[in-house]
């Protein structure tokens, strides 16, 4: 089941967090709102698109604390909220990969605008992580002489060459690289080597998908 695009905020300021709710609610979005990170981290697993909107001051954990313990999530984009303007923690914050630095308070058009971004970049990284998902599936149904097959078609070989890179005969190649972009639910080489160097663990960066 696919969850509603979320935007959680965690900010200790009452006032602020009341502020945002109901600008980002009165733009259709669903909103969760947490008074500390030890909170946000106890809730319940979150699998769908969403965004953090995340104060940096706070007592205890900082936001740029909470985005180190979060660590690299594509599908969970950080915007850093602050009512001072520090240069040095902003920089920290955007190579951590935070999406933006926003200055308190912020206005309504600027955090719709940034919230819309957010959350498209977490919608692209979960459909990414799905077709990763899928391939991998996929590339699990082959024997291990398809996976060879298929790697050395992808590597460029012609079906002679991979009958003397394996000592096959060509005719024994022919029906391994059948069954192989078949399973792969492939028709062309060039799709073949779309789909492995796109989607395969070894060509993508790990992430977590989950929010």
């Amino acid at each position: 089941m696919v969850q509603t695009p979320t935007v959680f905020i965690v900010d200790d300021d009452e006032a602020v967090v009341r502020a945002l709710t109901r600008v980002l609610r009165s733009a259709d979005f669903v909103v969760e709102p947490f008074s500390s990170p030890r909170a946000f981290l106890a809730r319940a697993r979150h699998e769908g698109p969403a965004c953090l909107l995340l104060d940096q001051r706070m007592p205890d954990i900082t936001g740029l604390d909470l985005q180190r313990q979060l660590g690299p999530n594509p599908s969970l984009p950080v915007v850093f909220m602050s009512a001072y303007g520090d240069v040095g923690t902003s920089v920290q914050a955007m190579k951590a990969g935070a999406v933006d630095f926003l200055v308190k308070p912020v206005p309504a058009d600027q955090l719709l605008d940034v919230v819309t971004r957010a959350l498209v970049r977490s919608e692209q990284a979960l459909l990414e992580h799905h077709e990763r998902s899928e391939v991998t599936s996929r590339l699990q149904r082959l024997t291990p002489r398809e996976r060879q097959v298929c790697d050395l078609v992808v590597a460029g070989l012609l079906n002679k060459q991979i009958a003397g890179e394996l000592d096959l005969s060509e005719k024994t190649v022919k029906i391994h690289r059948s069954h192989m972009m078949h399973k792969l639910g492939v028709g062309s080489v060039a799709e073949l080597t779309r789909l492995i160097e796109r989607h395969t663990p070894a060509a993508s960066h790990p992430d977590d998908p989950a929010a």
